[in-house]
């Protein structure tokens, strides 16, 4: 077999121009469309972990955002539970001064209004006395009553201080001393009455009479210095302002 030499430069010359030309029209070309799609899906790549890594840190921001959330609301929970609570107290403390004070006022105006009832009763009382004492005085003969209240009052002129005693002697016809009794006396009781003026005062006394119903029995005496107050009147009038004083100084 003969080997032509030319015949394989030929060839081989062919082959080179063919690789020359493929790699100039074909492999290039291709080459940069590879390099381009190359590079495009690294950018899409690139973009993917971007997002993803964007989204990783919307989540992370999310769930650190729903935390933040959760720990506020739960703050707000737990104020409002304590205010909540303090209110609580606080309306129930007020609900039991309220109560107390209530109570208090219901006791005041119960314990007023006992105070008034007895006063009235007191009064009531009082009058009643007054009443009973002129029943009594109408069963009673009027010298026997007005000889009562005859001794009386010689004992309140024995007890006269000095100065009553001379404003009983100082008495004249511009100032007499003046009688008052319930009914006008007669003659003798009237000179009886003067007597005992006469000797309380050591001297004649210039008198002057005069009634007066409301005194219901007794005798009463106005002098310059002083007043004796000898009769029912007088009587019922201080047993009346002792009881009304005990009943004002009592504890309500």
């Amino acid at each position: 077999m003969q080997f032509d030499w030319w015949t394989l430069a030929l060839q081989t010359i062919n082959v080179l121009v063919l690789v020359w030309i493929l790699a100039r029209f074909f492999f290039r070309p291709i080459a940069a469309i590879v390099a381009k799609r190359r590079e495009e899906a690294g950018r899409v790549l690139a973009e993917a972990a971007a997002e993803r890594a964007a989204a990783q840190q919307e989540k992370a921001a999310a769930a650190a955002e729903h935390q933040q959330i959760a720990a506020q609301r739960e703050a707000l929970m737990e104020n409002a539970r304590t205010e909540a609570a303090a209110e609580k107290e606080r309306l129930l403390a007020q609900s039991a001064e309220a109560l107390a004070r209530q109570r208090e006022e219901a006791e005041a105006a119960l314990a007023r209004q006992r105070h008034e009832s007895e006063g009235e009763l007191i009064a009531q009382a009082s009058n009643l006395s007054v009443d009973i004492a002129k029943r009594l005085l109408e069963r009673l003969p009027p010298e026997t009553v007005f000889k009562a209240f005859l001794s009386g009052l010689e004992t309140a002129l024995q007890n006269l201080p000095d100065d009553g005693a001379d404003g009983i002697a100082g008495a004249d016809g511009e100032h007499p001393v003046e009688v008052v009794t319930a009914a006008s006396l007669s003659e003798d009781q009237a000179r009886q009455v003067r007597a005992l003026l006469k000797q309380a005062a050591d001297t004649d006394v210039a008198l002057e009479f005069r009634s007066d119903p409301a005194l219901i029995a007794g005798i009463e005496v106005h002098a310059r210095n002083t007043i004796i107050r000898n009769n029912w009147q007088a009587d019922l009038a201080r047993i009346r302002e002792e009881l009304l004083h005990e009943h004002n100084h009592h504890p309500a």
